[in-house]
């Protein structure tokens, strides 16, 4: 596919000459009829797959409905959505917004506010990690650290202390008088799909007690089932004082949400922050509609079924060719292959075998399968994978059987 025509977007994307109409569960269609297996999922956005047919009916009935009508009104829609994800949940209070990086604007003031609020606005520094990513604005890359996304952006945002990943005693070290709070995510997604031992968290709990500081999680990517539970905080046993979510929270409609507790949002009085367009009723509707599903029993099951199914599969074929890949690593679905070759190529070479699927820190190829994806989808995602090993691994004899 090629298109000449000159294109109008800002070249912040490097984008793939591959464009798509429609898509059908697990299954995108290009432009000129391919079907594609996606296991992007939207970079872990399209939890139900496309076009699910319960989100698709509760957004055209909320279109012919009400599209907008500002946070200057109650939205009760609004509250249902709030309640739920409070129930499911450690928080008592939510903020809907529109991306994964307003959702951690939101706990960065949440967190800094909460103290102010007590007398000590000194404190306003946030313990990070490297590896994280946190989102593109210029706090959240603040929060993130890496060099390659601050270049030529100015000065960080000052208030953030970046730590090496699971390294309990620089976080120690870290933590002063002016410390707020520690921030987290369950599992790097941008990072390479990487995650600490689940007694590393509790004790960066521990320490939160101990200090009197705030826990965020960052659950933006690993929130909203994809790593086998509604959240993944669940699955360390470790409760948070504060939480970011969007991605999957409106399978592909953009909502964002920060979730805290009564006391650590303590500090959030009218005026102290807002949204125009946060918790507007179609990205309520959708959301509404995601937990829906994702609340009927026996979906997780499901879940953590196919993603046991996945790992033994791609571990099988990392056994077989260990001069293309290293290992399989993640939790739930939310899957990650570490690559010897680059992970670039590999992205590309399982392309040709028509399944997409998306690159990640530490030269890592993730496998973001929707959560409604079928075992029979499974297998075919293993076999690409073959096929793509193959071509790398420029062994003929197995391409031509």
């Amino acid at each position: 596919m090629t298109n000449s025509a000159p294109s109008h977007l800002l070249p912040v994307f490097a984008r793939v000459d591959l464009g798509f109409e429609r898509g059908e569960g697990a299954w995108l269609i290009s432009t000129s009829g391919e079907r594609y297996l996606d296991f992007t999922s939207g970079v872990a956005v399209n939890a139900l797959g496309h076009c699910h047919p319960h989100l698709v009916a509760a957004l055209q009935e909320q279109a012919t409905k009400l599209w907008h009508m500002s946070n200057l009104f109650r939205s009760p829609d609004g509250d249902k959505l709030a309640a739920r994800l409070c129930e499911q949940t450690f928080a008592d209070l939510v903020f809907f917004c529109n991306s994964g990086a307003e959702a951690m604007e939101c706990a960065i003031k949440v967190a800094r506010r909460y103290h102010a609020a007590k007398g000590h606005s000194d404190r306003y520094r946030i313990v990070t990690f490297e590896g994280a990513f946190h989102g593109r604005t210029l706090g959240t890359l603040a929060a993130t650290g890496s060099a390659k996304y601050l270049e030529g952006f100015g000065p960080p945002l000052d208030g953030f202390d970046q730590v090496a990943h699971g390294d309990l005693e620089a976080v120690k070290k870290a933590i002063g008088p002016q410390t707020a709070a520690i921030l987290i995510e369950p599992v790097q997604g941008e990072g390479g799909v990487r995650s600490a031992p689940h007694a590393f968290y509790k004790a960066l709990r521990q320490l939160c007690d101990d200090k009197g500081l705030l826990l965020i999680f960052d659950e933006v990517q690993t929130g909203m089932g994809r790593t086998g539970d509604l959240f993944a905080y669940k699955r360390l046993g470790v409760t948070p004082d504060i939480m970011s979510l969007a991605k999957a929270l409106g399978g592909g409609f953009p909502i964002g949400a920060c979730l805290a507790t009564a006391e650590a949002a303590s500090g959030m009085t009218p005026g102290s922050h807002g949204s125009t367009f946060g918790g507007n009723p179609l990205a309520i509707a959708s959301a509404n509609a995601v937990l829906d599903v994702m609340l009927k029993p026996g979906f997780f099951d499901h879940v953590q079924k196919v993603s046991l199914l996945l790992k033994q599969k791609l571990a099988s074929v990392a056994d077989r060719y260990p001069a293309v890949l290293a290992e399989v690593r993640g939790e739930g679905l939310l899957i990650g292959v570490k690559a010897v070759v680059p992970s670039g190529d590999l992205v590309a070479a399982l392309r040709d075998q028509k399944l997409l699927t998306v690159g990640a820190g530490d030269n890592v190829v993730r496998f973001l399968a929707p959560l409604i994806v079928s075992e029979a989808e499974i297998e075919q995602s293993v076999q690409s994978l073959e096929r793509a090993c193959i071509a790398l691994s420029g062994d003929k004899k197995k391409a031509a059987g």
